[in-house]
């Protein structure tokens, strides 16, 4: 079996964008099944809203102290993620929920210690996700993961796009897709660049070109390439954008 491509949806398009689901069922029946991986931002800072908890945020990252840890996973890996699957399953696929600590998949290690509870991968273990690829299920994976600390499981927030590049590294996917609500990484000059190398990519961080939520998404491709896998980030608001890829986005290539 060919290794699949990993497709992470960004929360921010979820709400707005009706056709992402039909898009991915098209694609798993024109192509492999693929792995998705899922978002959720919004959903997660409505609730942290709702029990008085603040939301901050470091260099586009999500700060996830005790008090915030258990909302999120129960957003992430329980109410998102389980509306994910619902919505696959009305458009016709086989889908089945999972996070990173599921099947031990999603190991990691204490990120920034200013973000608390975040994790960043380190250890991917595939015998879930292949299991579900064989049995023709697409799996739909939350960013939660989980540290060891004196023997023990403990989970922590990961960022999605992160975990979504961790898991194509490890499959040795043929491209990570992060679907998201803009059209492209932008230039210094505003337009959006169709193929940048992993040194131009660098080079718009450290310049200040890319900054906010831009960050993540561009390291998160800087990881993928690291290992071997090319990773495009594309509008996912735009209905067949995963079918025809190639055409738009930015394309980040070792």
């Amino acid at each position: 079996m060919s290794a699949p491509v990993v497709v992470k949806i960004g929360g921010s398009t979820l709400g707005a964008a009706g056709h992402t689901f039909s898009d991915l069922a098209k694609f798993a029946a024109t192509d492999h099944i693929p792995v998705v991986v899922h978002g959720g931002g919004a959903e997660a800072t409505a609730w942290l809203e709702a029990m008085q908890i603040p939301s901050r945020f470091e260099n586009g990252l999500r700060v996830t102290d005790d008090a915030a840890l258990p909302i999120i996973v129960a957003v992430y890996a329980g109410l998102v993620n389980k509306r994910v699957v619902a919505s696959l399953l009305d458009a016709g696929v086989l889908a089945s929920g999972l996070c990173g600590v599921d099947g031990d998949t999603v190991e990691c290690r204490p990120s920034d210690p200013a973000l608390g509870r975040v994790g960043e991968p380190e250890r991917v273990r595939l015998e879930t996700l292949h299991a579900l690829l064989a049995a023709g299920v697409m799996p739909v994976v939350g960013p939660v993961g989980f540290v060891r600390e004196g023997g023990e499981r403990q989970l922590v927030n990961v960022n999605a796009d992160t975990v979504a590049a961790a898991i194509a590294g490890g499959l040795d996917s043929p491209e990570l897709v992060l679907m998201t609500d803009v059209s492209g990484v932008q230039g210094a000059d505003g337009n959006v660049v169709p193929r940048l190398t992993s040194a131009e990519a660098e080079s718009l961080i450290a310049s200040g070109v890319a900054s906010g939520g831009m960050v993540p998404k561009l390291r998160a491709c800087l990881e993928s390439t690291r290992r071997g896998v090319p990773a495009r980030i594309l509008d996912g608001r735009r209905a067949g954008a995963l079918l025809d890829r190639g055409e738009h986005g930015t394309l980040i290539v070792p």
